[in-house]
């Protein structure tokens, strides 16, 4: 996989600035995750922990459906790896190859891209239905770069323990 990343723009406004730095972060994680087999996305951090970057890419197309699908686009979709609604699952790698993983996170990121660019502003709001709280499409954006700011510094440590590759 070739993973092209390019940086945030100097200057630029509000919603291109975080446009940018979303897609900086979602090429990062699949940065890390580039030219790996299915066993080295599965291999875990160390005991006890069982994170690995299977389970990283599972979660994260779990979070952009999420996020972008159903709480600002209101779509009643279910949660993509678990049939009971347990977020947690998505971070057992068991049930699915790499390639799966990277199709099914890419297919989540389109459509998160597209909500977003067509969302009027940042200002348009969606239903969260855990937090029983509106959200603007703004926190939306914000909270996914942490989200992956957050999980990318994970995947930095199991890529370093899977090949030693550090740094991207």
């Amino acid at each position: 996989m070739d993973v092209e990343r390019i940086g945030p723009p100097l200057r630029a406004g509000e919603r291109e600035t975080l446009r940018a730095f979303l897609d900086f972060h979602r090429a990062t994680l699949a940065m890390k995750c580039a030219g790996l087999d299915d066993d080295e996305l599965r291999r875990r951090s160390m005991p006890p922990s069982t994170l690995t970057l299977l389970g990283l890419l599972r979660h994260l197309a779990e979070v952009e459906r999420t996020w972008f699908r159903r709480v600002i686009d209101g779509e009643d979709v279910p949660l993509i790896w678990s049939e009971t609604g347990d977020f947690q699952e998505a971070y057992d790698p068991g049930g699915s190859t790499g390639a799966e993983a990277f199709e099914v996170w890419q297919r989540e990121v389109e459509h998160s891209r597209r909500i977003e660019r067509e969302a009027e502003s940042l200002d348009v709001t969606g239903h969260n239905a855990r937090w029983g709280e509106d959200v603007s499409l703004r926190l939306v954006m914000l909270h996914m770069m942490h989200e992956y700011a957050r999980h990318n510094g994970h995947a930095d440590f199991l890529r370093e323990g899977v090949d030693g590759a550090v740094g991207v």
